[in-house]
């Protein structure tokens, strides 16, 4: 059914012909600064999902402009974009048209708990990898995500593939560029960033996928605070009180050490399941304190955690091996060494060019 056509008569001045329409069918998602809609395309009844978002005709969108650089296997494919008039006078809307993938790894997640079931640990480093695959694409190209968190992670369940999505808070980083330090979803944010942090850097893109990788294997987030406080004290809670060292190395400027002194958690504590070692290995590299130890992006695929994934005998649930996982980017051949590179794509892969 369709519920409202979609003008697209004011095309962004970039897109070429020919104009295509789009018959918006249902919302699937609101926030507090856009829509998403599911919509078919008039002309050739393609569905396909369409960000709707106030425009502001004093700034060119950040969003659309990175949205049409990147390409990449785990990245939301950008297809179009239009302005639309909005019912006030003067109000002008940018859509931006994209590929409609209905999950996220956030019901995914979800629906594994519901059947009070653990994700298969496979599942996990596949969805892992390609995020991270994904953050090493961006992070080569000097964007950092800021909002990386389970709703923006889109899941073709059939092809066991994500897509990393939702480019509204991405920014190009700056050497010495201050920004924002309120970013980020809360359980997902770092902590130099609740410490008011200006002048930050990638990793706090891989504390945000550290935390969704544990989330996945333990059914719930690991740091739920209610607050960003609060959020602080459920860090704490398993890290222990960071040490002034920490704290300068997260921000420089921070200056009221008030915390009463409280001791780590055991990771495992908090991971029980099979394999937890692996994940242990895993994720106590990546959920430190000290931004500069955490690892990039390419050095997290290369951990141990993820040869699974390089074994020629690995199968999915579904009986078929993964795919798609080192066709590696121009980008990311460039952001690793050869002897990384080597480490990361095995002999096979190669071979088959998979």
């Amino acid at each position: 059914m369709i519920v409202s056509q979609i003008d697209t008569s004011q095309k962004t001045e970039e897109e070429k012909e020919p104009k295509l329409t789009y018959s918006a069918l249902k919302i699937t998602a609101k926030g507090s600064f856009a829509e998403i809609f599911q919509a078919t395309v008039v002309e050739t009844g393609e569905v396909v999902a369409i960000k709707k978002v106030l425009q502001d005709n004093r700034y060119k969108s950040r969003e659309l402009e990175l949205m049409k650089e990147v390409k990449h296997t785990n990245i939301i494919r950008y297809r179009d974009s239009f302005f639309s008039n909005g019912e006030q006078e003067g109000e002008v809307y940018l859509n931006i048209v994209m590929d409609y993938i209905p999950e996220t790894i956030y019901k995914v997640r979800k629906h594994y708990t519901a059947m009070k079931q653990e994700m298969p640990m496979i599942l996990v480093k596949l969805y892992s990898y390609q995020l991270f695959r994904a953050l090493a694409y961006l992070h080569e190209l000097k964007i950092c995500h800021r909002d990386v968190k389970p709703h923006n992670l889109l899941i073709n369940s059939y092809a066991y593939r994500l897509l990393l999505c939702d480019f509204g808070s991405a920014k190009i980083l700056k050497p010495h560029e201050n920004n924002v330090s309120y970013i980020c979803s809360r359980y997902y944010r770092a902590p130099e960033l609740i410490f008011g942090a200006v002048n930050y850097s990638f990793t706090v893109d891989i504390w945000s996928a550290g935390c969704i990788v544990a989330e996945l294997v333990i059914g719930k987030a690991l740091f739920s605070g209610e607050s960003a406080i609060d959020q602080l004290v459920e860090i704490i809670k398993l890290l222990g009180t960071p040490t002034r060292e920490q704290l300068h190395d997260m921000n420089p400027d921070y200056n009221q050490f008030k915390f009463p002194h409280v001791k780590s958690t055991p990771w495992r504590q908090v991971f029980k399941c099979e394999n937890s070692q692996e994940v242990i290995d895993f994720l106590s590299t990546i959920l430190v304190y000290s931004p500069h130890l955490r690892p990039s992006a390419l050095e997290c695929l290369a951990h141990p955690f993820f040869d699974e994934l390089r074994d020629e005998e690995t199968r999915l649930p579904n009986g078929e091996r993964p795919t798609r996982l080192f066709d590696w980017t121009d980008e990311e051949r460039k952001a690793a060494t050869p002897e990384l590179l080597l480490r990361l794509t095995p002999d096979w892969a190669n071979i088959t060019n998979i």
